[in-house]
């Protein structure tokens, strides 16, 4: 299961850009805890303890306790805006987490024992098709990361989500009936090869039908072409009476 973070939190009671502003700028951001069937609650959270959990990467799929002055509350992020010019938060929403709440997550994919692979150790490399999975996943079950064993896997095979052991009542959620997670692809100068292999072949073999090389003599027996001119020492042809 991703790791429950803690955050210090204090209830907010001001709305609106100007209050907003205010707590900026004493290093706090606004945010709101929904769901569950119960009333919005409007906090503040701690900028410091925000952007480095934003930063780390994962933030939308781990379930956080949030501290609102001694009161826990499990949530998971729903979303949050950055600034778009100075990129820092300025606003996060908190789903509530109930006893059998499922959500819907993007789950990271990571690799393993890639020294293990007959295809890397041929200098093949990792196409990776979906570096996150979406899942529906009950809130106690959300995973770290899907985790891929690369153990045995060659140039040209295929790692599918059937391969890949999920949490207990996780579902994927993708039209694909079999996801394709990665592939184990040659390296470049081997495809350059093989691409330029059929073509020196080609090259290579004279052309069906191909007309001599100018200068060159008729085959033995040949009839000399329509109008051409006999070949030097050989006797004219008689003329017609």
């Amino acid at each position: 299961m991703a790791s429950s973070l803690v955050l210090k939190a204090k209830a907010r009671s001001g709305v609106g850009k100007g209050a907003a502003r205010a707590l900026r700028r004493e290093g706090w951001i606004p945010a709101v805890i929904y769901g569950d069937k119960k009333d919005p609650l409007p906090i503040s959270i701690s900028y410091n303890e925000a952007m480095k959990n934003i930063y780390a990467g994962g933030f939308l799929s781990h379930v956080i306790t949030v501290d609102l002055e001694g009161a826990q509350h499990r949530v998971i992020p729903r979303d949050y805006q950055l600034d778009p010019v100075k990129d820092f938060a300025m606003h996060v929403d908190f789903l509530r987490i109930g006893a059998h709440t499922k959500l819907n997550v993007q789950v990271a994919v990571h690799f393993i024992n890639h020294e293990e692979s007959p295809g890397l150790k041929k200098g093949g490399v990792i196409n990776v098709v979906h570096h996150t999975v979406e899942l529906s996943v009950p809130a106690e079950s959300i995973p770290e990361a899907l985790t891929i064993d690369l153990t045995g896997k060659d140039i040209g095979d295929s790692i599918h989500i059937s391969s890949v052991q999920l949490p207990a009542g996780a579902k994927v959620r993708s039209h694909e009936a079999d996801l394709t997670i990665a592939t184990i692809a040659a390296p470049s100068a081997l495809k350059s090869e093989e691409a330029a292999a059929p073509a020196a072949e080609a090259a290579a073999a004279p052309a069906a039908g191909a007309a001599p090389a100018k200068g060159a003599a008729p085959a033995a027996g040949a009839a000399p072409a329509k109008g051409a001119a006999p070949a030097k020492g050989a006797p004219a042809a008689p003329a017609k009476k």
